[in-house]
């Protein structure tokens, strides 16, 4: 018997251990990965000739859209507001306040609000965007990272957190499809540059990632192992995803590099760049989700005052 930092008598099981040690290190390589992988989408299109220009060709290609494919952008970009956060944040929590769990609850706010102090503060106070290339002023100002993609993307891991495990991938397949939305509509609607919507998915990875990582080390939360059978649906689900996400890449990826090695830049050229840049923002809003997702395999997460750190199965989990 040992007692956790809150007083509370429980056993410690081996394999509650392993799986709360291996969870903590994979959170903490999400968020080393994270953070340079924002980095490096910063400094490549925002401090180079190169970066500024596909994604300015990018913005350009976006009048092309058919109008109705730009309302409908709109109107789903536009439905994301101070109210609506506030709703969507109380919602969340509720879900952990539902479970008993207020850790849980407190986890799931702290996400979403965390990611938009540090997206606010980067784009408003710290990211600079130099003028490397002739533009028009409404391409000149820093626009990463992307608050509505953060918001999308926060939520959903803050959903991941909350629900309980067997209730996981139901949750993942409602949420994973409007927050991946998000991200595409803002390319659509010219509100944001694909690098401000990969910045956001960096920024709601390592604050979800950290905030659980600091949660767990001073013993508000813990990582519980869950025993029961493969939900073969759950896989099914997860193959899919990462399959489209994985050709969304794969295509802009493609659309791009063939575009730009085949000047000069005109609207047709300008078209392809949208349609990378639109399939790009798809493809890593996927795969952010998907990571995390990953970090939490055949895991749940508990606040340690209500847990008496024995192995649980999803069976009987409230």
């Amino acid at each position: 018997m040992t007692t956790d930092s809150h007083g509370d008598r429980a056993l410690e099981d081996p394999e509650t251990v392993r799986a709360q040690r291996r969870t903590v290190h994979i959170w903490t390589i999400v968020v080393v990965a994270a953070l340079v992988f924002g980095a490096l989408t910063y400094l490549a299109a925002v401090w180079t000739v190169t970066g500024q220009t596909i994604e300015n060709a990018a913005l350009r290609g976006a009048d092309q859209v058919d109008p109705a494919d730009l309302q409908q952008a709109d109107d789903a970009l536009a439905r994301i507001t101070v109210l609506s956060l506030a709703v969507g944040t109380a919602a969340v929590c509720a879900v952990g306040l539902l479970r008993r769990q207020p850790v849980l609850a407190f986890a799931a706010g702290s996400i979403v609000v965390g990611g938009q102090v540090v997206t606010q503060s980067l784009k408003r106070f710290v990211l600079p965007r130099p003028e490397l290339v002739d533009v028009t002023a409404a391409y000149a100002h820093n626009s990463l990272p992307s608050g509505h993609t953060t918001i999308a993307m926060t939520v959903l891991v803050a959903t991941m957190i909350v629900v309980p495990y067997r209730f996981r991938g139901v949750a993942m397949f409602v949420v994973l499809t409007w927050a991946v939305g998000i991200g595409a509509y803002t390319i659509v609607a010219k509100w944001h540059r694909l690098s401000d919507t990969l910045a956001a998915d960096a920024v709601a990875l390592a604050v979800g990632a950290t905030v659980c990582l600091v949660l767990t080390r001073t013993g508000h939360l813990r990582v519980v192992p869950v025993d029961g059978r493969r939900r073969y649906l759950r896989s099914v689900f997860v193959f899919v995803v990462a399959f489209v996400g994985a050709v969304s890449a794969a295509v802009g990826a493609l659309l791009i590099m063939l575009t730009w090695n085949r000047p000069p830049i005109d609207e047709v050229s300008e078209y392809n760049f949208f349609l990378g840049a639109h399939s790009l923002a798809s493809a890593g809003s996927i795969a952010a989700a998907l990571v995390f997702w990953w970090s939490l395999h055949r895991v749940e997460l508990r606040g340690r005052s209500r847990d008496r750190m024995t192995r649980t199965d999803p069976s009987i989990t409230v």
